[in-house]
């Protein structure tokens, strides 16, 4: 029976990829909790404690984790890459999930996805990288965050194809299942939109008027963002569409609990 270990099993994206593995399944914790379906193994990627027993006749190494927007130390996705590669022994197929445009848009996260990917690519071992569009989660974070005052700013002329997490789920299940494959075709959503267009299905959803300002964004990663360096317009597999995930998340009254936490960064 395959044997993997999934990081970052907690998240967003790693609940979704738990909800769909099936056999011999480990998951990577620091804390103590309890998964359904899966076995918890403790270990650190950032001391790299536990994680060589943690790993011990690990098949496939499904790699979720990371530190987010940590302007702090922008580097910690790097530094957990390492500690864990430096743990594996045997051969085990890695399987990591990036973002489409880490190696087109200037800043910091990204600099440090495609380093991350480099350090996978070259660590000797069987791997697979699938990049992905932002996660309509993520989206969907961010609107509300820009929401909050009185009037909705949004970058001017600037469009998103987000992805529902649990279809880049499926995709790397599929993934870790087979063979390696280096890196595979993008991933992105159904459709190319609006940022403005998805702010007013927002406000709408949650029920508040706000009027929407489209605002110029400077700086070269915003010009990367304007000329679609983020988006994959021609691996648009993803089917469910933002607003068909908003609707879904709307709870009575217009109540919505956003999926991340942006104050921890």
């Amino acid at each position: 029976m395959t044997q993997f270990l999934v990081t970052g099993g907690t998240g967003v994206l790693g609940r979704q990829i738990l909800r769909r593995l099936s056999g011999d399944v480990r998951v990577l914790t620091r804390g103590e909790t309890e998964i359904e379906g899966a076995t918890v193994v403790r270990g650190d990627l950032e001391t790299g404690e536990g994680l060589r027993a943690a790993l011990d006749g690990v098949d496939v190494i499904v790699h979720a984790a990371s530190a987010g927007f940590d302007r702090r130390r922008p580097d910690r996705d790097i530094e957990a890459t390492r500690q864990l590669l430096a743990a594996i022994s045997g051969e085990p197929h890695i399987v990591y999930i990036s973002i489409v445009g880490v190696d087109a848009i200037p800043v910091a996260y990204f600099r440090t996805k495609l380093a991350v990917e480099r350090m996978i690519e070259d660590s000797g071992r069987p791997w697979t990288i699938l990049r992905t569009t932002q996660f309509h989660d993520l989206v969907l974070t961010m609107l509300a965050a820009l929401a909050r005052p009185p009037v909705a700013v949004v970058p001017r002329g600037t469009m998103v194809q987000s992805v529902d997490t649990g279809e880049v789920a499926d995709r790397l299940v599929e993934l870790a299942l087979g063979e390696s494959a280096g890196r595979v075709p993008d991933m992105g959503g159904p459709r190319v939109e609006r940022v403005e267009d998805l702010m007013r299905a927002y406000l709408g959803a949650v029920r508040r008027r706000r009027p929407v300002l489209r605002v110029p964004m400077p700086g070269k990663a915003a010009a990367a963002y304007r000329a679609g360096r983020h988006m994959a317009p021609e691996g648009a597999t993803g089917v469910r569409t933002f607003t068909e995930d908003l609707l879904a998340r709307v709870g009575p009254g217009g109540t919505l609990d956003v999926p991340y936490d942006l104050g921890r960064s």
